[in-house]
């Protein structure tokens, strides 16, 4: 569950400034669980109309802890289900009516859990996966654009022709930074970027990731999210401080 300050007040037109909290603070809350969520993403989520936080007079957003429980439950079904915002949208509304909705897959197996078939844990961790089509609808895009971020590396479909974990919102990121005049050429240095920190964090991983016991080759999988995490939040640092921006 996510942790919220105390003294935090339903949502709704009652609620007082006192329990409701700026989107920094709502970060905050979140990276316990999501260290890699970001303010984009949060506004990201409410222009969807995943959530829909109130606003002061002089339009900055305060958020409830119903609104801050929801997000949790936008992000979790995202990175554990992979779900669409679509699906995502109408399951919420359904709970929110009270209906025991069982949560859709879309070829998503958790990982750590063996497959319903299998007697034993797969050997290497499951991913999430997602069709052309489904990537498509979850993102907005047509074929026409979905090429174009395959020609300069931001998205790369598997041998079976399916997306992995992160593609959905790594098209969602491209979108919105679209909306400011940053095309799809211009993020080819940022891939590259990725690229390398990748291979520092696979240098440090791979000697787990080859030994014979399951157990080291989980715990490699366990560092390898660390790692990932913690390369996120210095090169999300190290742009703030190049730019001379304050943290959120």
């Amino acid at each position: 569950m996510l942790r919220t300050p105390s003294g935090g007040a339903g949502h709704g037109a009652a609620a007082t400034d006192s329990g409701l909290m700026s989107i920094g603070t709502v970060l905050n809350v979140l990276r316990d669980e999501f260290p890699e969520v970001t303010i984009s993403k949060i506004r990201f989520l409410e222009a969807e109309g995943l959530i829909e936080p109130q606003r002061t007079p002089s339009g900055y957003r305060k958020f409830s802890a119903h609104d801050v429980e929801r997000l949790g439950h936008v992000l979790r079904m995202q990175r554990d289900h992979y779900l669409p915002l679509k699906v995502i949208r109408e399951h919420l509304e359904a709970m929110e009516r009270g209906e025991a909705v069982p949560l859709p897959l879309v070829g998503r197996q958790r990982d750590g859990e063996p497959l319903p078939e299998a007697p034993e844990a797969p050997e290497g961790p499951t991913a999430a996966r997602i069709g052309r089509a489904e990537l498509l609808a979850a993102a907005g895009i047509d074929e026409r654009e979905l090429g174009e971020w395959e020609s300069y590396g931001l998205l790369t479909p598997l041998e079976d022709g399916v997306y992995g974990a992160e593609a959905v919102t790594v098209a969602s990121l491209v979108v919105e930074l679209g909306r400011f005049g940053i095309e799809p050429r211009h993020l080819r240095a940022m891939k590259a970027a990725a690229d390398r920190e990748a291979g520092l964090v696979d240098q440090v991983v791979a000697p787990l990731r080859r030994h014979r016991n399951p157990q080291t080759r989980a715990h490699a999988e366990a560092r390898a999210k660390e790692l990932a995490a913690l390369t996120v939040r210095l090169h999300a640092a190290l742009v703030r401080t190049a730019l001379g921006v304050r943290p959120p």
